[in-house]
């Protein structure tokens, strides 16, 4: 460290022509850069000034030394410059998660339009319905659904999801509606890639394990099953929203619908968060109400 001062002060001495100069911009006094000069001169066994009463100029050693460490200093600032400015702009490579049509549907253009902004960072989008370790498989952010387990990670509210228990028209013609969740043991049941479904009865959450003839880990067959009638289904509004306003399905258990089950931005605790990630999420956060379906109950 005693090195570095003492380049330092040689090197804005030579650059402010004074000694008195380097000392006001170093905020020390001129002694101080002197003896600094002075001892950096001992430790090279070179002399790098000529010093007058009216001057200082540059020995034949000085100037070829002061060239060199012009070019430390100026790295040492482009650093500093590179750090300022990845402080404030997205760069690099960013790796999100998200289940799959969540995903395709309304984070991906998202995404897109945040790249358009910002061409200069790299994307990676990965869509799976599988459970993603986010620290262990180096994603940088996992939109997740639902209500969150404990964990060290940040979570960032997106949006809400509202899940409804539907059956078709033509499924209601062969069985009554269901006014309880006792009842539910009594129906079909189609089965996503979760056995137990979401309720809210007195304010607590529960969950109700239920039973079927058919099952899939997919959205989209999991209520064209829906539709043709072959059972009940608990779906998200992104799913379900249009065929509620049209009647083709027909939401029921409305009192126990659970009403915590959103959509999250989950991250990394980080000490200083990325711009891209934290510019990205609240992107995120200002924009999805608006591709998102309006509550088709409401």
């Amino acid at each position: 460290m005693q090195h570095w001062s003492r380049i330092e002060a040689f090197v804005e001495v030579v650059r402010l022509g004074t000694f008195s100069a380097a000392a006001r911009h170093l905020k020390v006094s001129t002694s101080h850069i002197s003896r600094l000069v002075s001892q950096l001169e001992n430790q090279l066994g070179v002399q790098l000034l000529y010093r007058t009463t009216r001057q200082i100029r540059l020995t034949d050693a000085g100037t070829i030394y002061v060239e060199h460490c012009r070019h430390l200093f100026d790295g040492l600032r482009d650093a500093e410059q590179a750090l300022s400015e990845l402080q404030d702009k997205p760069n690099g490579l960013l790796k999100l998660t998200s289940a799959t049509t969540f995903g395709e549907r309304f984070i991906a253009p998202l995404v897109n339009d945040f790249q358009c902004l910002h061409p200069q960072l790299d994307v990676h989008m990965h869509f799976t319905n599988r459970p993603v370790e986010l620290i262990e498989e180096g994603y940088d952010i996992a939109i997740r659904m639902g209500v969150l387990k404990d964990s060290s990670l940040i979570a960032r509210r997106l949006c809400d999801r509202r899940e409804y228990i539907v059956g078709s028209q033509s499924y209601f013609r062969q069985a009554p509606r269901p006014h309880t969740l006792s009842e539910l043991n009594q129906h079909r049941c189609l089965i996503g890639s979760r056995p137990n479904w979401l309720f809210e009865v007195n304010g607590q959450r529960r969950e109700v394990r239920v039973e079927g003839r058919w099952s899939g880990n997919s959205g989209p067959a999991l209520l064209d099953a829906a539709l043709k009638g072959l059972g009940l289904a608990q779906l998200p509004d992104y799913y379900v929203g249009p065929y509620l306003a049209s009647g083709e399905l027909v939401a029921v258990l409305e009192p126990f619908r659970h009403h915590d089950t959103a959509v999250w931005a989950v991250y990394p605790r980080h000490r200083h968060l990325s711009p891209k990630i934290r510019q990205l999420v609240d992107y995120l956060a200002a924009n999805i109400d608006s591709l998102l379906p309006r509550n088709p109950l409401t």
